[in-house]
């Protein structure tokens, strides 16, 4: 899941923070604008609006993933560079302020600030598009809940190609205390296979950067590959690791990941029935689905869609079907994360130039699934 192991003491915290909030709350390559109707849905989905929902906040721009950290949740916008934090008010009311901007960010196509993830003692991941293509990027954090700021970014590992489309992008820390990252084909579906290529890969290392010794490819940082462009990563309670991946024309995918793993890009999209190939839990068409960001909350998963803007929730208990949340209610997601409360906050993504926004757009949105 996003929460970290590190971050355990922060937990209470951090529902004082949501409590807070809450009081005072009454067509591309990744996912182009929808042209399905809202009350019509895709197959192993139901066209339910779902459980209530409400703002946290609202009028971001182009806002890409969230964490949550010491009483505060920061989130990274894609085009600006910028990391926010929401912060409670005078009153309760709440706003955000910059808590700084990461340094050398190219935004362009689906490039830019994209994943987000804390790190051992008070740290802050952050993928990006810089000069020389993507990298990550170790950052201290300064301050406290209410001021948070950057400290001088130190680069784990650089170099990863970039391209106008296919960045991936999502970072997470898994259960055994090593970072997770997503990185797209960078539009060389090939590379995909080459596990001495990081493009079409997900990546395991050390907080440092450096290539853990269990790797299933010895020296490398690749823990599976055969991805197209995975920019969802998700643990159970079991510890299994979950990905949502976009597909090309055919079918979007959810998988469970296991190391070495070969899932098919660019061979194979969607279910192949192939030896050596590993088929996806559930397959969906992208004008239903184009899956971004992934979470575990108590029981099920949740997959934030971009096109099929909605909110998908898939059992653990029964990975072969779904139902949708906020179908249409809200416009493009692209983030899912399980707050301390208990409840799922939800990015909408309709300001990144492939949405339509609405007044107020974007915001972050909570809902209470159970």
């Amino acid at each position: 899941m996003r929460e970290q192991p590190t971050r355990r003491g922060a937990l209470a915290a951090g529902v004082a923070l949501t409590a807070g909030l809450l009081a005072s709350c009454t067509s591309g390559p990744e996912g182009g604008r929808s042209t399905a109707s809202p009350d019509v849905a895709p197959s192993g989905g139901s066209p339910t609006g779902g459980p209530a929902h409400e703002d946290i906040v609202t009028g971001l721009s182009a806002p890409w993933d969230l964490v949550f950290l010491d009483g505060s949740a920061l989130l990274s916008e894609r085009d600006s560079g910028r990391i926010l934090e929401i912060v409670t008010g005078s009153g309760g009311a709440a706003r955000t302020r910059v808590a700084g901007v990461v340094p050398g960010v190219k935004r362009g196509g689906e490039g830019g600030l994209l994943g987000l993830a804390v790190g051992p003692e008070r740290s802050l991941y952050a993928f990006s598009t810089g000069e020389g293509g993507n990298r990550i990027q170790r950052f201290s954090l300064t301050g406290g809940s209410g001021s948070l700021g950057l400290g001088p970014a130190k680069t784990i590992l650089s170099g990863i190609p970039a391209a106008r489309f296919h960045h991936g992008g999502r970072i997470a820390f898994g259960p055994d205390g090593m970072l997770y990252a997503g990185v797209g084909d960078a539009q060389e579906p090939a590379k995909a296979q080459d596990t001495t290529s990081v493009q079409g890969k997900i990546l395991r290392l050390t907080p440092d950067g450096a290539a853990p010794n269990d790797n299933p490819f010895p020296g490398s940082p690749v823990y599976s590959y055969g991805h197209r462009n995975v920019q969802g990563l998700a643990w159970s309670a079991d510890g299994r690791l979950f990905a949502s991946e976009f597909g090309q024309n055919t079918w979007d995918e959810l998988n469970e990941i296991v190391a070495g793993g070969n899932y098919g890009w660019p061979l194979a999209e969607g279910t192949a029935r192939r030896t050596g190939l590993r088929d996806p839990l559930q397959q969906w068409a992208p004008s239903e689905a184009s899956p971004s960001g992934l979470a575990v909350l108590d029981d099920a998963l949740y997959l934030a869609n971009l096109k099929g803007r909605s909110l998908r929730r898939v059992p653990l208990s029964d990975t072969a079907h779904s139902e949708l949340l906020l179908r249409g209610t809200v416009g493009r997601l692209r983030t899912a994360v399980p707050a301390p409360d208990g409840s799922l906050w939800v990015l909408t993504n309709n300001t990144d130039g492939r949405g339509t926004p609405r007044p107020g757009d974007d915001r972050v949105v909570r809902i209470a699934p159970g």
